[in-house]
């Protein structure tokens, strides 16, 4: 299917929806398309987490199930404001969007800055929706906040994985560029970020009943994280 098609259709609302759509995405780009980099380490991800979720694995198994569907529905939504318009995607995932296609870009700072996008600016908003939806008072050492840190190993490991597969087709490239791209890898860590978006959540759900002030944090958080997903795309 093509990639227009897939992003006009209804979004998905199950864990395996998520994954299934994510697969069709890959497969409707380009071997080399920034996009497809990002949406691979996304996709093992989400995998992970839906095997390792069951009934006695956590304390609020089905917040953890609804806040996955609600956090990838974010970065659909980017996507299709990409590809489809009108609306122009957030500024958070501008830089993976603009740099999708270009030269002298490893997979892996593609599928890095793709991260960066969705964890600092998406996961503080599905934080907070996901609470909202479940009646839920997002806060820190509830049940809530017990499994989401429970996940960061598992992410950690995922991620470290998938590395390793986007890392190679590097053969010939010199030293001091892999030199560079190390520096560059070196600039995130998945645990710090999914810390950091407990925080901004719970500086949204502070300001829930002043939506003024809440928009604006919001709008400052997306242009921070777009500057910061930039020095991710350097040319190596």
């Amino acid at each position: 299917m093509r990639l227009d098609d897939l992003l006009r259709a209804p979004l998905p609302g199950r864990i395996d929806d998520v994954a299934e759509r994510m697969l069709a995405i890959e497969e409707a780009l380009p071997a080399r398309d920034g996009v497809r980099a990002f949406t691979r380490l996304y996709r093992a991800v989400t995998e992970a987490v839906d095997e390792r979720v069951r009934p006695g694995t956590f304390a609020d198994a089905r917040f953890i199930r609804w806040l996955d569907v609600v956090f990838a529905n974010l970065y659909f939504r980017a996507l299709r404001a990409h590809v489809l318009g009108p609306k122009r995607p957030p500024h958070a995932w501008a830089p993976l969007f603009e740099a999708r296609s270009r030269s002298g870009v490893a997979p892996i700072q593609f599928a890095l800055a793709g991260m960066n996008a969705h964890i600092n600016r998406d996961l503080p908003l599905a934080l907070v929706e996901t609470c909202r939806a479940r009646d839920v008072v997002l806060v820190r050492g509830g049940p809530q906040h017990a499994d989401f840190l429970a996940i960061d190993p598992l992410l950690a490991e995922t991620e470290a994985r998938v590395r390793k597969e986007l890392a190679t087709g590097l053969v010939g490239v010199a030293d001091e560029a892999l030199g560079e791209l190390d520096s560059v890898v070196a600039m995130w860590n998945v645990r710090k970020a999914r810390a950091a978006a407990w925080v901004n959540a719970e500086t949204l759900w502070a300001l829930r009943d002043i939506p003024l002030a809440a928009g604006r944090f919001a709008v400052t958080l997306d242009r921070m994280v777009g500057f910061a997903g930039r020095g991710l795309l350097r040319r190596v």
